[in-house]
């Protein structure tokens, strides 16, 4: 019999489906037992179909436990379907460039009887103005954590990127000045290096769960290295008005759970929103400074399958403003539907996550699907007792959260977050922790018993077991309180000796962090773990 999980890690998910006791954990259990992975992959709970929290909660956490684990052999092309979305949302882009090209020239929109419609996009730019006011003189320009077009295969640090040839599109030519009086680029004069003009960007997929990939296109340096300034400029504007995105998710699960009891708001959510926002809506409604900039720093062109594609949307994944972008132009796109209502009060938007007035779901998801954007039917909630933002699930107000396996827990820091996130779906709740009860017992028997004794408070994360206080192994010194803990020990660490001393100076100016000093620590660069002890108040 074929084995993609640890047989200890089979035994605690065998043992969950059996003490849950459902219908659909016996289906669960049975298709495991069977191998029938694609069957299993299927498997979901649609709460507005249960008038019990705890019933859906069962039921939910049976289906959703491995429905994110990227290792579940189903025969699904994973890649295919992210590229699928990537034409169907290249296809929605253009009908929406088609629909609102009459505006950007003069002309009336095809179904606007009375001008109604015309009018509205005019308050829609108005408001969008008000909010953005002037384009910044000069602007500071940020590092992601991630690979670029260039950097593709890079350790990826900040050193690594100020090592590599600078790229950009034809198009963002216009920032170069603004570039050459940054270190970036006296460290790139230093080694003789000249930026390179690249057609756009790279498409490529990343795991999203057991059915399909994520689509998402990797910038070049220099575009990515703007567009994030834009994205902290636009986030600061937003905040003014009223979305705080710092916040924004913690917000959003309060007034979720606030709704579910309610039923006052509604939560939607939008199918593949950063890849629908069409190039024509954002020129529509952005002033024309606060486009061009913009414009000049997207990519026009994606690299997909070999094949450069000229773009119908406007940005994507990936691009470091997108998200701000999208949350700009949703909640500009409400606010209009009523002048009266306020920004963190009346309604919500982070991203694609979306809280407004149940009476007025009607109006927001007519105006949303009609400026191009597709509501997400499973994950919208507008009638049910049932509401789900920014990884918020509630039911008459109960966190009903289902714990999602997402990787295989092949070592000990990964079994003690598989027990830690058993237990925390679970909470205080009695029947669910018998649920979970076999399960997570199963999962910490494959731990040695000295990392099995690392037991402390939720709020270390998973450096310890979550345990009641009386099991947490403690010790005091110099009057600080220390909870044992398996705590990451051993990094694959990036010398400083490896770059040139501009380079490193650069860096340096770049990184305030002074836990660098004894070298860079890339992305997954954790190699070991260890017990130790942390400080805990």
């Amino acid at each position: 019999m074929e084995h993609f999980l640890p047989l200890s890690v089979e035994k605690a998910i065998l043992s969950f489906w059996e003490d849950l006791d459902t219908p659909m954990s016996l289906k669960c259990f049975l298709l495991f037992k069977n191998r029938e992975w694609d069957q299993l992959a299927l498997c979901a709970a649609d709460p507005r179909q249960y008038l019990s929290s705890e019933r859906y909660w069962l039921d939910a956490s049976a289906s959703c436990l491995l429905r994110k684990l990227s290792s579940l052999p189903t025969t699904f092309d994973r890649r295919k379907a992210a590229v699928e979305n990537f034409w169907k949302a290249e296809g929605r882009c253009y009908r929406s460039n088609e629909r609102f090209s009459p505006l950007l020239y003069g002309g009336n929109l095809a179904d606007d009887g009375g001008g109604r419609l015309a009018e509205y996009f005019s308050r829609v730019r108005k408001k969008i103005a008000s909010i953005l006011g002037p384009v910044p003189n000069i602007l500071d320009g940020r590092f992601g954590p991630g690979s670029t077009f260039v950097d593709r295969g890079r350790l990826t640090t900040i050193p690594d990127k100020l090592s590599s040839v600078p790229a950009f599109t034809p198009g963002a030519w216009v920032f170069l000045q603004q570039w050459s009086k940054t270190l970036w680029a006296s460290a790139q004069r230093a080694s003789g290096q000249v930026p390179q003009s690249v057609r756009g960007n790279r498409f490529l997929t990343v795991p999203k769960d057991c059915r399909k990939d994520r689509g998402i296109c990797v910038e070049p340096s220099l575009n990515v290295f703007y567009q994030l300034g834009f994205g902290r400029v636009i986030r600061d504007r937003l905040k003014r008005w009223g979305l705080d995105l710092n916040k924004g998710q913690d917000k959003h699960r309060l007034s979720a759970m606030a709704a579910s009891t309610e039923g006052s708001s509604c939560t939607l959510d939008l199918s593949n929103a950063s890849d629908t926002i069409c190039y024509n809506l954002v020129k529509l409604l952005l002033p024309p400074s606060w486009f061009h900039q913009l414009d000049s720093l997207r990519s026009e062109f994606t690299l997909i399958d070999g094949k450069w594609t000229k773009l119908e949307k406007f940005s994507s994944m990936g691009n470091g403003f997108t998200f701000e972008l999208e949350t700009l132009i949703f909640s500009s796109l409400i606010s209009c539907l009523n002048e009266d209502w306020v920004p963190g009060r009346d309604f919500l938007v982070f991203g694609d996550d979306i809280i407004v007035p149940s009476p007025w779901s009607r109006a927001v998801i007519s105006c949303l699907e009609y400026s191009g954007f597709e509501i997400n039917e499973e994950k919208s909630f507008v009638d049910s007792e049932f509401r789900e933002s920014c990884g918020g699930d509630f039911f008459k107000g109960v966190d009903v959260r289902p714990f999602y396996l997402k990787d295989s827990p092949d070592e000990p820091q990964q079994l003690i977050s598989f027990a830690n996130g058993l237990r925390r779906s679970a909470g205080s709740w009695p029947g669910r922790s018998y649920a979970i009860y076999r399960a997570r017992r199963e999962v910490l028997a494959g731990l040695p018993l000295a990392i099995r004794r690392c037991r402390g408070p939720s709020d270390l994360g998973d450096v310890v077991v979550h345990d009641d206080p009386e099991w947490w192994q403690t010790r005091r010194r110099h009057g600080i309180r220390y909870v044992r803990c398996y705590r990451p020990a051993m990094f694959r660490k990036v010398s400083w000796s490896n770059f040139r001393p501009d380079v490193v100076l650069a860096a340096r100016i770049y990184i305030s962090d002074s836990s660098v000093d004894g070298g860079l620590t890339p992305r997954n660069g954790v190699t070991g773990y260890k017990i130790g002890w942390v400080p805990y108040s």
